[in-house]
């Protein structure tokens, strides 16, 4: 018998007993459904993790900060300047694999900031020089950055997020109007400053969502002639409300950006506790190349080393750790939903053996006219194998149809979360596995119709 009519009588087998096939292909539709689905939703996280590691600059940037001197170099500590603005300096002069640079003073503890008779602590307010909104990737929406000449004459001038904004003057969302704070004044600890730009909104993927299902649903309740049912003064509902999934977003929305002159002369100096000399609270460093990563922190240290006349008052602060810890999450991931998946697909595979050695119970006196008529064993053990790789087949290509409603059904109940990534991958990952699958579950009922006596099975009734 020919392949091709091998698959013929193996599709007259699944159309003379329907029901029994399609529940023996059930454990093969759940096993590919399921491991494409998972498949979708490890895709799905894995990239709203890294977006939001691209969203603060990537693998490429690092920061370096002022550390208390080593145990070993205790009896220095005297000497130890921590990080300041000559550093910068000698680093943009001396560490060729540098990019760009940006220093960064930051008040401690976080300022509180004012407008509007309302008032709000702000997580990232710092003196910079404007690259930085190039480092943090900030794209400003209205307005202007601070330049140079600002920076030189410590002007009073700041660019601020879009969550400063919303605190301060109000979300569109909630106003019903779009709020542009640009020439108003808001304190910093007192101190006036006229904003003069704002960054665009950041939120990932699960935020956006979030936002906008928020937003159906007051209109749906506007609509209705219904009011809020949230009673009591506006509150943070912790750290899994507005910053669930995307808190790099949260940072980058509440920022508040100066001159860096401006923050030394008219905030730092006046400190009675800060020293005389323009110290740092970190630089914010970014690479040409984050293959030469190692290089380039070499090339740093040893500049620092330098001008710090060997005391290691300094670290360095990479973001390799958040991308292996990405990466661990989506390993581990990836591992339980594909063994959920193959212990589906298992049992799939065991269905599909028992079926066929039910087949064959039937189909004894079949085999044997078969084989007195010329068949060969191989002939009747290819036949069966390919009954079986058809049945695992077909059961493959509808679970491919049904990850594609699971994951809908996924969505409609997770619509905030984010969105699964349907790859030809895993689809096709899925699908080989099924076939496999039904060619492993096959040879044994498939040995044991090729070994049979034909005397015995022509007297079977």
């Amino acid at each position: 018998m020919g392949l091709w009519n091998a698959i013929a009588v193996g599709f007259k087998e699944i159309w003379a007993h329907k029901f029994r096939s399609l529940l023996t292909m059930l454990g093969i539709i759940l096993g590919v459904s399921s491991l494409v689905a998972m498949s979708a939703l490890v895709e799905g996280m894995e990239k709203g993790s890294r977006e939001a590691l691209v969203a603060v600059g990537g693998l490429q940037k690092f920061r370096i900060e002022s550390q208390p001197v080593p145990v070993e170099q205790r009896h220095l500590r005297d000497f130890a300047t921590g990080v300041t603005l000559g550093d910068v300096y000698a680093i943009q002069n001396n560490a060729p694999e540098v990019l760009k640079i940006s220093p960064e003073m930051r008040l401690d503890p976080p300022p509180t900031i004012g407008a509007n008779g309302k008032s709000v602590r702000t997580w990232s307010t710092a003196g910079v020089w404007p690259v930085q909104l190039e480092m943090m990737e900030h794209k400003l929406e209205h307005g202007r950055c601070f330049n140079e000449v600002d920076d030189e004459l410590a002007r009073s001038v700041c660019v601020i997020g879009t969550g400063i904004r919303d605190e301060l003057w109000g979300n569109p969302d909630e106003t019903g109007e779009e709020v542009i704070p640009i020439g108003r004044t808001l304190t910093v600890n007192g101190y006036p400053f006229t904003v003069i730009g704002m960054f665009e909104r950041y939120e990932s993927d699960s935020d956006r969502k979030a936002r906008l299902l928020r937003k159906a649903e007051e209109e749906e309740r506007r609509a209705k002639g219904l009011t809020n049912n949230v009673t009591g003064p506006k509150r943070m509902r912790g750290w899994n409300g507005n910053r669930r999934g995307g808190f790099a977003f949260w940072i980058k929305n509440n920022t508040v950006y100066m001159p860096l002159n401006t923050m030394w002369i008219k905030l730092l100096s006046g400190q009675t506790n800060r020293p005389s000399d323009k110290r740092l609270s970190e630089m914010e460093i970014k690479v040409r190349d984050v293959s030469k990563l190692e290089l380039a922190l070499s090339e740093i240290r040893n500049v620092m080393m330098v001008r710090h006349r060997g005391i290691e008052d300094f670290n360095f602060r990479t973001q390799e750790d958040w991308a292996e810890q990405i990466n661990v999450f989506i390993k581990n991931a990836r591992l339980s939903g594909g063994l959920i998946a193959g212990i589906s697909l298992l049992v799939g595979g065991i269905g599909i053996m028992n079926i066929m050695l039910a087949s064959i119970s039937e189909r004894i006196r079949e085999i044997g006219i078969r084989k007195a008529v010329g068949a060969g064993a191989l002939d009747i053990f290819t036949q069966i194998v390919v009954e079986s790789t058809v049945i695992a087949v077909i059961g493959g290509l509808a679970g491919l149809v049904a990850s594609y409603g699971l994951i809908q059904l996924i969505v409609a109940f997770t619509p905030t979360d984010n969105a699964p990534i349907l790859t030809v991958g895993a689809m096709a990952m899925a699908f080989a596995a099924s076939a496999v699958i039904g060619v492993l579950a096959g040879l044994f009922p498939a040995l044991k119709a090729a070994r049979m006596n034909v005397i015995q099975s022509l007297r079977y009734d």
